[in-house]
């Protein structure tokens, strides 16, 4: 059936297929033709209107442009804020955003050709676009004010780094004396040994304990003196007594003499002593590193806070992200031309990244967008109608199915109504002739 061929679609052949036509297709190859292939033109349709042909192509080179841009952008970001990323491996990363900017570019302006294009749906590719734009503009801006920014930062590094010193000096005075009672010098308390306070500290520390064990040591000595005064007035030659023919000490006598004994190992006095020689002794050294301390604790606890400075010196970061956009703030807000060029800047870099769909805005609809929209058109109503040949061909072969399938019903019932009327017939014979035989059977009987 003639139905069975279904529409060849618009595109499978040219419009302009005619050979007498005034308008040639133009070769598909060749640098323009890429960088109109780049935004979607195709080049069969632009040769109906060939004014336009450079519209796009530049259109086309915009796209490149931008990609490019973008490529080097992550470049002078890669290069600036990670010094350490071998060369190979910032190229790669280049390339890699250069294709996904180009990429997204080319959906972008492919996406608007046509006439169906709504004005909403501009602006929310013009809003992809800007957002686009902003982080590549920001590497950008980070170079062009580099030597600003830099200084900048160097200057607010110093000032960070001259008031962390500030606050060491002002947390620990060359006295040693403490300054925990003051909130602000929780976190600049540093620990130096042998400091004037901290010396006197340990000396009141260590005279208080010697005077504790001097009074102890003395209590005890009182107390063993007495039991010792108690045991030679026992022990006296006026108290001996006779014992065994001789003359000997008394029993009283020798319980004194156990109790102090006894006394004098319980009451670890020896031990007491060893230890209130000690502390006597250490007393001794504390004082000694108190007169010297006034000339060797300042000294130290200069340099300590020397290293400690160069600590914080060397953990402010100069080349991060988010320090360098600070300083490019500072920048722009401490001197008014400063911030009109960064806004410039930032406006130009802006509408340079989102120029691909601003172009479109700006140049409208144009007769390529109005002979793509005929052809959206056209090829809506082609397959409307590839779908209604194919509903009824369908529909006609239902039809035929349908036909075929009451012809064949009547048939098969026309053959059962025939084999039911035979199988009544053969039923009807066979019982006319049970009667028969019965009737010539009773006949018979009767003869007999």
């Amino acid at each position: 059936m003639a139905t069975d061929t279904p529409l060849r679609p618009y595109d499978s052949a040219p419009v302009d297929d005619d050979r007498g036509s005034v308008r040639p297709l133009p070769p598909s190859t060749g640098p323009a033709a890429r960088l109109r292939r780049l935004i979607g033109i195709r080049e069969d349709l632009l040769a109906w209107v060939p004014e336009e042909r450079t519209r796009y192509t530049w259109y086309g080179a915009i796209v490149l442009n931008t990609a490019l841009v973008g490529a080097l952008s992550m470049a002078l970001a890669l290069g600036s804020f990670r010094s350490d990323l071998p060369l190979a491996a910032v190229l790669l990363v280049a390339a890699v955003w250069f294709w996904v900017v180009l990429v997204m570019d080319s959906w972008l302006v492919s996406s608007t050709h046509g006439t169906a294009v709504k004005k909403w749906s501009l602006g929310l590719r013009l809003l992809l676009s800007v957002l686009l734009g902003l982080f590549i503009a920001e590497p950008i801006l980070f170079q062009i004010f580099d030597k600003e920014i830099r200084q900048e930062i160097a200057v607010g590094n110093d000032q960070k780094v001259a008031d962390y010193r500030g606050m060491l000096v002002a947390c620990n005075p060359t006295d040693g004396a403490a300054t925990t009672d003051r909130p602000e010098c929780r976190r600049y308390q540093l620990k130096v040994a042998g400091s004037p306070a901290e010396l006197s500290q340990q000396t009141a520390s260590n005279e208080s304990r010697t005077k504790a064990l001097e009074a102890q040591v003395d209590s005890v000595n009182k107390t063993l003196k007495d039991k010792m005064a108690t045991e030679q007035r026992l022990c006296g030659r006026e108290n001996w007594i006779w014992r065994g023919g001789v003359r000997d000490v008394t029993i009283t006598c020798e319980r004194a003499r156990e109790d102090s004994s006894s006394y004098r190992r319980t009451s670890k006095i020896d031990t007491y002593e060893k230890q209130l020689a000690a502390l006597r002794a250490e007393g001794q050294t504390l004082a000694e590193k108190k007169n010297r301390a006034a000339d060797t604790y300042q000294p130290q606890l200069q340099r300590t806070i020397d290293a400690k400075t160069r600590e914080r010196a060397a953990d402010l970061d100069t080349d991060g992200i988010l320090t360098r956009a600070h300083g490019l703030k500072e920048v722009a807000g401490s001197d008014g031309f400063a911030l009109f060029l960064t806004i410039v800047l930032h406006l130009l870099l802006l509408g340079f990244d989102a120029l691909p769909v601003l172009a479109k805005f700006m140049s409208g609809s144009t007769m390529y967008d109005t002979l793509l929209g005929a052809r959206f058109e056209a090829s809506r109503r082609l397959h409307a109608e590839e779908l209604q040949v194919r509903h009824e061909c369908a529909r006609m072969e239902q039809q035929v199915q349908r036909h075929h399938v009451e012809l064949d019903t009547g048939d098969r019932m026309q053959t059962l109504a025939h084999r039911y009327r035979v199988a009544q017939a053969e039923r009807s014979a066979q019982e006319r002739a049970e009667l028969d035989a019965r009737t010539e059977r009773l006949l018979r009987t009767r003869r007999a």
